[in-house]
C-alpha cells in the first residue's frame, strides 16, 4: 500500500517517517499550489499524509484515509462528497496546537494589557517616555473573558486565565447568537477560536464590533473567515476598540497594503502561534500512531466531521 505524503521534511524527519512502518511505501513530495493538477503518486496511493490541494480528493475515489497537518479544513467543505470513497476518512490535529496556541493568545494579550508592544517600538526608536506611559496600562487581574468557540484552545487558555481570577463566559455551537450579543458588551476580552463554517463567518461584523467596550482587546486565533476584516480595522482605527491580536486572516500571506497592518495596538503574528522547533516531528508523531489504528482497522484519532466543521 502506498503513502503519499505532501509535507516539507529535512532528512531527520524524513527518516523518521519512513521508519514508522515498513509496510507501506512513501511517495514524499514538498506541498503543491491550489491549482496543481493530482500527481501521480497521489492517484496511486490509498493514504494522504498532508493537505493536498482540495480538487485531488475528487479526483480519486479510490483514497481510503487523508491525515491533515492542521486543524481547519474549510477548503475541503465544498467538495462533492458523492466523488469520494465510501471507506474514506479524513482526520486532522484537533487538539494538536492547543497549548501553543493558547500561550500565544495570552502572550499577546498581556503584551497589549502591559504595554509591552509600545515598548518595544520605543526601543527601536530610542524614545524613552516612562511615567506618562504608566496610566495607559492595564492588569489581567478580574477581567471578564468572553470565550467563542469550546474547543481544546479555547479551554487550554480558560486554564492560562485561572491565575488572574478573571471571569469568563464561553459562546460555542449550542449557543445562539442573540446569547453572544448579550455578553460582548461586558467583555474586556473576546477571544474567537472556532473553526470555518458557514454559520461562523463575519459572526464579528460592525454590528457586533460595536458592542465591546472601547477598552476591550479581540483576540482572533480560529479563522479569519469569523471577522469583518474591513469592519475590524475601522473599529480599531478608530479607537471603538482596545486592540486586537490576530493570528488567522483571510488572505494569507497578509497583503502589505492590508489595514491590519496600521492598525494601532495590533499583534500580527501570522498564523504561527501554533508553531514549536519540534512541531513537524510532533506531526509525523501523530501521524504514525493514526496509522497503526487504520493498520488494525480501529477508529481513528480526531476524525473531521464536514457537517458540524470541526
Amino acid at each position: 500500500m502506498n503513502v503519499f505524503v505532501c509535507i516539507t521534511l529535512n532528512a531527520q524527519e524524513r527518516k523518521k517517517l519512513l521508519s514508522s512502518s515498513t509496510d507501506f511505501d512513501f511517495f514524499v513530495h514538498k506541498e503543491f499550489s491550489e491549482d496543481a493538477p493530482p500527481h501521480p503518486d497521489f492517484l496511486n496511493s490509498s493514504i494522504c499524509f498532508g493537505n493536498v490541494p482540495a480538487h485531488w480528493l475528487e479526483c480519486h475515489p479510490k483514497l481510503e484515509w487523508i491525515q491533515l497537518i492542521s486543524v481547519g479544513f474549510g477548503e475541503y467543505l465544498e467538495i462533492d462528497r458523492n466523488r469520494l470513497s465510501p471507506k474514506f476518512y479524513m482526520t486532522n490535529l484537533k487538539g494538536f496546537f492547543a497549548e501553543p496556541v493558547a500561550q500565544s493568545m495570552l502572550a499577546g494579550l498581556l503584551s497589549l494589557f502591559r504595554g509591552i508592544d509600545q515598548f518595544s517600538v520605543l526601543k527601536d526608536q530610542t524614545k524613552w517616555v516612562g511615567d506618562p506611559i504608566r496610566e495607559q496600562l492595564k492588569s489581567l487581574k478580574n477581567a471578564h473573558v468572553l470565550l467563542y468557540g469550546y474547543g481544546s484552545i479555547n479551554q487550554e487558555f480558560e486554564r492560562l486565565l485561572v491565575p488572574f481570577d478573571c471571569s469568563v463566559n464561553v459562546i460555542n455551537s449550542s449557543n445562539s447568537l442573540d446569547e453572544l450579543d448579550q455578553t460582548l458588551s461586558h467583555a474586556d476580552v473576546v477571544a474567537s477560536v472556532v473553526p470555518d463554517h458557514p454559520n461562523t463567518r463575519n459572526v464579528f461584523n460592525l454590528k457586533r464590533l460595536k458592542q465591546m467596550k472601547s477598552s476591550s482587546v479581540f483576540l482572533n486565533f480560529g479563522r479569519g473567515s469569523v471577522t469583518d476584516e474591513e469592519a475590524l480595522s475601522h473599529c480599531l482605527m478608530k479607537g471603538m476598540i482596545g486592540g486586537a491580536v490576530i493570528d488567522v486572516t483571510n488572505q494569507e500571506p497578509l497583503p502589505h497594503d492590508h489595514a491590519f497592518w496600521k492598525c494601532p495596538r495590533t499583534i500580527i503574528t501570522q498564523h504561527s502561534a501554533g508553531g514549536t522547533e519540534d512541531e513537524i516531528s510532533k506531526k509525523i508523531s501523530w501521524f504514525s500512531n493514526n496509522l497503526k489504528h487504520f493498520i488494525k482497522g480501529e477508529n481513528l484519532i480526531s476524525t473531521v466531521d464536514f457537517e458540524l466543521g470541526f
